[in-house]
């Protein structure tokens, strides 16, 4: 056991609820594709190819899925460290297209995002709120961003939040590994992608309505 636990974090498991919502978080070729400064990391290739299974099972049992991408037109960016961030992705740029393999703009809630969280400022939490989801499926990029903050503010609307690790990606494994490392001891349960897939698989009434 490490001291955190010794102290009892991470010491009980969140499980599903009785309704389940994807959240999908960024998958936008400005962090998906290669061509662009900020996209080809291996660990969010692997993350959207996963996803995009996920989302097929998702949408054959009818279940929401809310998708963003962020985008400035200038003056409404915050103050990010991260200069391509403000350069590349302005409306308009193909840098804030959503990755086509997970695109589904016929079925999925699509919300743009100025903020790293899904859920700030934005409609996502009164979507899932109304479709009477408890429990939301976390994916994305990055881990330790843009993911991360959409971790906390699903566990603070008071969501279950469940993380398929396979589902997300970051730049670099290591930050990738602490960051889920750190949600699972105190505002999700982190799982694979398999796990999600048979839970949905298995769900009786598969959210219809």
């Amino acid at each position: 056991m490490d001291d955190y636990a010794k102290r009892g974090y991470g010491g009980a498991d969140i499980g599903f609820g009785e309704r389940i919502g994807i959240a999908v978080v960024d998958f936008q070729l400005g962090f998906t594709d290669g061509r662009f400064p900020m996209g080809g990391a291996a660990l969010t290739d692997r993350a959207v190819g996963n996803t995009a299974t996920l989302l097929a099972a998702a949408r054959a049992a009818r279940l929401p899925v809310v998708s963003c991408y962020t985008a400035y037109a200038g003056g409404d960016a915050p103050h990010w460290k991260v200069p391509p961030v403000l350069t590349g992705l302005r409306h308009g740029s193909e840098q804030v297209r959503l990755d086509p393999r997970i695109e589904n703009r016929a079925y999925d809630f699509v919300l743009c995002k100025t903020a790293p969280s899904i859920f700030f400022q934005t409609a996502a939490a009164p979507i899932f709120i109304r479709n009477r989801v408890d429990t939301i499926i976390v994916t994305g990029c990055t881990t330790s961003g843009c993911v991360r903050a959409s971790i906390i503010d699903a566990f603070s609307f008071g969501f279950r939040v469940i993380v398929p690790e396979d589902c997300v990606g970051d730049v670099a494994e290591a930050p990738h590994v602490a960051n889920l490392q750190d949600v699972r001891r105190r505002y999700a349960d982190v799982v694979d992608l398999n796990i999600c897939l048979e839970h949905i698989a298995g769900l009786p009434n598969r959210n219809g309505v």
